[in-house]
């Protein structure tokens, strides 16, 4: 039979690691894994007379830590690849380069599918602590993340507008 010392220390770990991993997670859900992304088709169509610029297999950013880890974990985007992050409601936000192995454009959208900004991020030099990594802000119920100088190469501006298929 277990002592009831031994039991209320057992019970104390318990309540001790709960709370660990809970203030781990609060300071670094990247700590955790994301599991598998859901993906969908993100066409971008021109503002002026809705041709169609680009379609982009876009995995999707919907949770905390999903949005968090972003691309941090990937080594390169194919050429018509991204990241859609999806957020609960349109808001201003603030986009880094935490942990990225490679440059992009980082395209805001707003919640009617309007984009509303485009940044061209580069690397972070090598050795840049979280505090000195630039802000890219925006206004956006999603951010689409692609590989650099794509927005450039398709046309893509401020005033399109994106449609995001079976999500």
């Amino acid at each position: 039979m277990v002592s009831r010392s031994t039991l209320a220390t057992f019970a104390l770990a318990v309540v001790v690691l709960a709370a660990a991993t809970g203030a781990v997670y609060a300071f670094n859900p990247a700590a955790f894994p994301t599991g598998d992304y859901e993906r969908a088709t993100v066409t971008v169509a021109d503002e002026a007379d809705n041709r169609t610029l680009a379609t982009v297999d876009a995995r999707i950013a919907d949770t905390h830590q999903k949005r968090y880890t972003g691309l941090s974990e990937t080594e390169s985007l194919g050429e018509d690849e991204g990241m859609l992050f999806v957020h609960d409601e349109e808001d201003e936000y603030a986009y880094v380069m935490r942990e990225m192995a490679f440059p992009i454009d980082i395209v805001f959208v707003g919640e009617n599918g309007t984009i509303t900004q485009i940044h061209h991020a580069d690397r972070p030099p090598e050795g840049t602590s979280g505090e000195e990594l630039t802000r890219y802000n925006g206004t956006g119920k999603y951010v689409l993340e692609l590989p650099y100088g794509y927005t450039n190469r398709t046309c893509i501006d401020e005033g399109d507008r994106i449609r995001i298929g079976d999500y």
